[in-house]
């Protein structure tokens, strides 16, 4: 009777011993680093060829093994090999990677049980919050049926304030428990901005979990994965590796709480003192809880008569979103072409792309009475309005001008008429945006900069200081002329 195969057995827990994330110690225990003991790769190719060769007294030049010393010298270096392509995971299965940004930013600390305060009260007890992107709505009015449930445990102040090396260990935990049925995952990660402490890692794993039990973007919304970003304080960005990941070349944004910090039509409605109700107005729009095009005509009528060079005197009060500038200036030093699709105004979408060097601009157009030089409240009727649809449009629309794949698009945005863009391009990030748009989006980043988007694109602080650094040594002032 044949002996039926027992079952691999799951490999052990990942433990975590001394050293740094660095360390080649901790590589060693986790044992994903490490390639199999199968033979592959021209490194057991070349091993085997020179045991044949050594059994059969000469090497493949031709040469007898008698010219050859019996014993090799240590020069002293040391130097180790490893042909990563030559070693395929399972099946040589696709990977994965996860970006994982500390929110240093906003701390979290330890819950705080009444039992342990020096004068317990009772009337001061703890509210229940919702974080941002765990639902719908912050509002705790508004939340239905009943509160939330506890948040877990902080632990990054027991382990320290960045992606400690405990924590790495119990992500790569989650993965493994993840693969069903099981397989052995192999992972590498890079410390982007830090060796010691990083606030950035990025982690290539492969195999992902089997997609008939858990899609893609069932994985990127897991709960496991939402559990670990609370308990660590961190934001995980999972993204499909390959050659497109880092290599895009036309990046759109979002304007209003994008590129700069305000929203602009609730700028002009406070400079006529209507800022209440087009705020409330707005709000809502953008959480996707009204339609945008009707709620942009009903905050356009709250502003007839308002004077058409509002537009200018607001110049002075915007404030462009830190990292911006830094961000457009990078990529367009990567060959990148840029765009802003605003569901705002055409005159400052205008003036922002020249600020920033950006080659397209696109927004609405806002009706002008020739007689009295102030808005009419209505929208110019031959121009389309630029809501959700409109700007999946234009992004395709300049992608297919300039011959970029979808592949290689980058869209950025906060407000829910930004989430069909985000969807039609091959990276769409939502930062800082509005809680229901986090849910829905493909990827979402919490960050005072939006330089951090190159951490996404997977490149390091040394390399984004290299983009913005003005070196001469490239310019076009130091080049010999033709002659």
């Amino acid at each position: 009777m044949a002996t039926q195969d027992k079952p691999a057995a799951r490999a052990g827990r990942p433990m975590l011993r001394h050293g740094s994330t660095t360390g080649g110690s901790y590589i060693q225990d986790h044992q994903n680093y490490r390639p199999s003991n199968t033979d592959h790769g021209i490194d057991s190719i070349v091993e085997s060829t020179r045991k044949s060769s050594l059994n059969n007294g000469s090497i493949p030049n031709g040469h007898h093994t008698s010219s050859i010393p019996s014993r090799i010298k240590d020069s002293g270096i040391v130097h180790s090999m490893s042909h990563r392509n030559c070693q395929p995971g399972p099946d040589d299965s696709e990977k994965l990677v996860a970006t994982l940004f500390y929110k240093a930013q906003d701390p979290r600390h330890p819950h705080i049980h009444a039992d342990s305060l020096q004068h317990p009260s009772t009337d001061n007890l703890p509210k229940p919050t919702v974080p941002s992107g765990a639902a719908p709505t912050v509002d705790m009015r508004l939340y239905p049926l009943e509160p939330p449930a506890p948040e877990p445990e902080p632990l990054d102040h027991l382990y320290g304030p960045y992606i400690s090396q405990i924590c790495l260990t119990y992500f790569l935990q989650i993965l493994d428990e993840l693969q069903t049925p099981y397989q052995r995952t192999t992972s590498s990660h890079r410390c982007l901005d830090s060796q010691t402490h990083p606030r950035v890692m990025e982690i290539t794993f492969s195999p992902p979990p089997n997609p008939e039990y858990l899609t893609f973007d069932e994985l990127r919304r897991h709960e496991s994965i939402w559990r670990f970003e609370r308990e660590w304080n961190v934001e995980v960005i999972l993204q499909k590796e390959n050659v497109f990941r880092k290599h895009k070349r036309l990046a759109v944004f979002d304007m209003d709480s994008t590129l700069i910090q305000q929203e602009v039509i609730d700028e002009i409605a406070r400079y006529v003192g209507v800022e209440g109700p087009v705020s409330a107005i707005t709000a809502r729009a953008m959480n996707g809880e009204l339609d945008f095009s009707e709620a942009l005509r009903a905050r356009v009528a709250l502003l007839k008569g308002v004077p058409a060079d509002v537009f200018e005197r607001l110049k002075s009060v915007i404030t462009i979103t830190p990292g911006a500038r830094e961000l457009c200036k990078a990529l367009k030093r990567l060959g990148f072409k840029t765009a802003v699709l605003s569901g705002g105004f055409t005159p400052l979408a205008e003036w922002l792309a020249g600020e920033l060097g950006l080659d397209y601009a696109y927004a609405n157009h806002l009706e002008i009475s020739p007689t009295t030089s102030t808005l009419t409240g209505h929208l110019v009727p031959t121009f389309p309005i630029v809501d959700a649809r409109q700007k999946a449009h234009l992004l395709r629309t300049i992608a297919a001008q300039n011959g970029i794949p979808l592949k290689q698009v980058l869209a950025i945005g906060d407000g829910a008429n930004d989430l069909l863009m985000m969807k039609t391009a091959g990276l769409g990030i939502a930062v800082n945006a509005k809680s229901r748009v986090q849910l829905e989006a493909p990827t979402r980043l919490n960050s005072p900069s939006l330089l951090d988007v190159l951490y996404i694109l997977g490149f390091t602080a040394e390399e984004q200081d290299a983009l913005l650094t003005n070196s001469n040594s490239d310019s076009d002032s130091d080049s010999e002329p033709l002659t």
